[in-house]
């Protein structure tokens, strides 16, 4: 299938990309997002050819020239919903190694969602490492730069990668949303692995609110795939109860969350997750009167949801203006420290 896409008409409230010779493409799985970012960008989609073939296999070519070119490339590495993670990663790669082969000065993968990045350590005798696995793929293939969007753990992610890596946080996107609240907030992390996400989280909300923000934190021990602890640490009485996470799953670590907050006099819970997997089981969680709201990015559309999910209590964020802007800031070689997971 091939892609054309014409440009967009500008937005006054962004500045556009100048400078050097830019190419953006999305690969078919993930060509909303990209319309969006090259909207937000002030340029079209560059053109590329996507075919199957009746045996399964597939090829992605370029169709504008990228020789000398920065080349950004985006691709969710998500499941679903036509395609398998492992689909996507495959069509990423080969894309990739198309543009090296075609003389592009610089590829830069901006995977939103990325793969494999919650299998960053062995849990068990002989267990893989995928994400290290991820990052030698896409070296061997020539890549020159990844990026992603809160990542499960910023730290194995760098530290997987030899090519330069760049985790973006939602922090920026859900701040904007938090300010709007009214009465005390509490900022709450399910688990003491995304204390230091939650704890980003608060300090860049208290900079833009003027005031103090609390903490919390949930007890979680995980053995054999059974979830337990029931303590609950912070001064959540009468606050809203702002549980920060990087992805719903089942959702059953979040509601866990919820229901300890509000045992701890929480007045509201409200759960700002990046990325809705929404997987069997998520909708129950999503009824639950525990959590009042779901606040979610695009970066995976929440297509598992069934016609009776309780969509009310969802609220979509755009993560394209954020992706825009860090796609802007490298192809400028301007900073992108306050938008990383640092």
């Amino acid at each position: 299938m091939m892609d054309d896409r014409s440009a967009r008409p500008p937005q006054p409230e962004t500045p556009p990309v100048t400078g050097g010779r830019l190419r953006l493409f999305a690969l078919q799985a993930t060509v909303d997002l990209g319309d969006a970012v090259a909207t937000a960008l002030h340029r079209g989609l560059s053109a590329h050819e996507e075919r199957a073939f009746p045996d399964g296999e597939h090829k992605a070519r370029p169709l504008d020239t990228v020789r000398d070119c920065d080349v950004y490339v985006l691709q969710s590495l998500h499941g679903g919903p036509a395609d398998s993670a492992n689909d996507k990663l495959c069509r990423l790669l080969f894309f990739i190694g198309a543009l090296k082969d075609a003389g592009a000065a610089r590829v830069t993968a901006v995977a939103p969602y990325l793969c494999y990045a919650r299998k960053d350590r062995r849990t068990k005798a002989n267990d893989p490492v995928a994400t290290r696995y991820v990052a030698q793929l896409f070296e061997a293939i020539g890549v020159d730069r990844v990026v992603t969007l809160e990542v499960h753990n910023p730290a194995a992610f760098e530290n997987a990668f030899r090519c330069p890596t760049v985790a973006l946080t939602s922090t920026p996107l859900f701040v904007e949303h938090a300010r709007t609240l009214a009465g005390p907030v509490c900022v709450v992390s399910p688990d003491a692995g995304g204390a230091k996400r939650a704890e980003l989280f608060r300090e860049a909300l208290e900079a833009r609110l003027g005031r103090p923000v609390a903490a919390g934190m949930a007890e979680k021990h995980r053995s054999a795939g059974t979830v337990s602890g029931d303590l609950f640490v912070g001064d959540v009485a009468g606050a809203t109860a702002l549980i920060v996470d990087d992805l719903i799953s089942t959702g059953h670590t979040l509601l866990r969350t919820a229901r300890a907050a509000r045992a701890a006099g929480a007045a509201r819970v409200v759960a700002l997750v990046t990325h809705g997997l929404f997987m069997p089981g998520a909708e129950a969680v999503l009824a639950d009167p525990a959590i009042d709201r779901f606040v979610i990015t695009d970066a995976v559309p929440p297509f598992r949801l069934g016609p009776k999910a309780a969509r009310h209590k969802l609220e979509i964020m755009p993560a394209a203006p954020l992706l825009a802007e860090a796609i802007g800031r490298l192809h400028r070689g301007e900073s992108l420290e306050d938008l990383m997971a640092v």
